[in-house]
């Protein structure tokens, strides 16, 4: 997004006309929403004369919270150009710090990837089974096996939304995904409009291909559709990538509406739109029905991903990609360049899966919904402050701290427990004061790991920082 109307800043700034000082109120409301990524940053305010009248306050005091802000490094100002919101210490710091280590002692809340699910072992004996037929062949497709490919192609039509399995490739997880669509139809300087906060590993993947990342700002309430559409339209976007189902980190459902208007704006404006279905499938609680964004897709440029890895289980590192048949045959030919094809026997175990979607989805639920409460009761029972709108789907907490996030992270570690700052999830070092916690393990596990924050929380640092602070795998 390039600028934002008066309108736009007017509806987000939620101020008490009864603050005083109202223009250090504004200033402090217009800071909060740069740093949660509601406005996101590099993008030109309104001019001060149409705040306020917006506003219907004094144009002094919108210029007084404009110097305040520029005294504070949030705001930059060019004569004749405007004023453009700015962060006054960007974060440089390139990869997330953290991979996760077995036998370290920690409980890892940084990443989101529940254990596999019961049925599990008979798919893969199955499977096992399934494999010496497969034998006669060199193992190499590059689309995926045929009877992978039939089963998604069967369960994208069975959501309504028609597919053949000639319009499916198999990858070699979700990420794989992004970074195969990212790769064939992204170029330097191309923009791609994310959400904040976002997936991380996908604004790494455009911005290994020189990509300009456009980020526009939603939260717990979701999307705002004119801000999508007008940073689609501003920016010229070559790509949105979009989470419309339970949102990571957010939890937020996109409803219908929104779907359709920002698939016409795509359409009007020649985006691409790279649509994350990772957690389609895992509404814990009753939700209103939501089409694929796919479906309101008149003209092919909705391509949609998935994956084994929330549903099932993440060790099996099988995505997919739906889109029309010849883009799938591109994409196919275009992997060469990173791999050649995803194996065989994890092929067949998701195969299998998709044989019992109705059970391992149950039983997905039923375990999703008993850690996500008890992680709710534990916050709400201990640490009160902090705040958070329970999601109906998904896997993650979005919470609000009244402590910055990275230094907090960093004191959670000598308590026993690895956390994923709200930093990860933004652009630029937006979003410091959020934390991102998932509920993917066992309730007492969640129990435990309370604790161990709410101890952190209470009493800083003790001892010494753990050493694994290199790289992170973020999921």
């Amino acid at each position: 997004m390039r600028h934002m109307s008066a309108t736009q800043v007017a509806r987000l700034v939620k101020l008490d006309p009864a603050a005083r000082p109202y223009y250090r109120a504004l200033a402090d409301a217009v800071r909060a929403l740069v740093m949660d990524g509601q406005i996101p940053v590099r993008v030109r305010m309104p001019a001060e004369r149409h705040l306020a009248e917006t506003l219907d306050v004094s144009r002094t005091t919108v210029t007084a919270a404009y110097d305040l802000l520029r005294e504070r490094g949030y705001l930059e100002s060019r004569q004749g150009s405007g004023s453009w919101t700015a962060l006054p210490d960007p974060a440089t710091t390139p990869d997330n710090p953290w991979l996760s280590t077995d036998g370290d002692g920690l409980i890892q809340l940084q990443m989101a990837a529940p254990p596999a699910p019961t049925l599990l072992h008979a798919a893969m004996t199955e499977a096992v089974e399934d494999l010496p037929r497969y034998g006669m062949g060199n193992g190499y497709d590059p689309m995926g096996l045929p009877v992978l490919r039939e089963r998604i192609a069967a369960h994208h039509t069975a959501r309504g939304l028609a597919t053949r399995p000639e319009q499916i490739v198999v990858t070699t997880g979700s990420q794989h995904a992004i970074q195969l669509v990212v790769g064939l139809l992204v170029g330097a300087g191309d923009a791609v409009l994310v959400e904040s906060p976002t997936y991380p590993h996908a604004v790494d993947a455009a911005r290994h291909r020189g990509a300009r990342i456009v980020p526009v700002g939603i939260s717990h309430g979701g999307w705002q559709p004119d801000l999508v559409i007008g940073s689609m339209r501003q920016s010229g976007a070559r790509l949105a990538y979009l989470m419309p189902d339970f949102q990571n980190p957010t939890g937020a459902l996109m409803d219908d509406g929104t779907r359709a208007a920002i698939v016409g704006a795509a359409r009007r404006t020649g985006t691409m739109v790279l649509v994350d279905e990772t957690w389609s499938e895992l509404a814990l609680d009753e939700v209103p029905r939501t089409s694929p964004m796919g479906a309101f897709d008149t003209d092919s440029r909705v391509i949609g991903i998935g994956s084994a890895s929330k549903l099932w289980w993440g060790g099996l590192r099988i995505g997919w990609i739906r889109t029309t048949a010849a883009l799938a045959r591109r994409l196919a030919m275009f992997r060469s360049s990173v791999d050649i094809a995803s194996p065989v026997l994890e092929q067949l175990v998701v195969a299998r899966l998709f044989d019992r979607l109705e059970e391992t989805r149950a039983e997905r639920r039923r375990t999703l919904r008993a850690s996500r409460d008890a992680l709710v009761s534990g916050l709400r029972e201990h640490l009160p402050e902090w705040t958070f709108t329970v999601p109906r789907g998904g896997g993650t907490l979005w919470v609000r701290l009244d402590v910055g996030a990275t230094p907090f992270a960093e004191a959670a570690l000598t308590h026993g427990v690895r956390l994923a700052p709200g930093p990860w999830f933004g652009l630029a070092g937006t979003l410091e004061g959020y934390l991102r916690l998932p509920y993917t393990q066992p309730p007492q596990v969640l129990a435990d790991a309370v604790a161990r924050i709410r101890a952190a929380r209470d009493h800083g640092p003790i001892g010494t920082p753990h050493p694994s602070d290199s790289l992170i795998a973020m999921v």
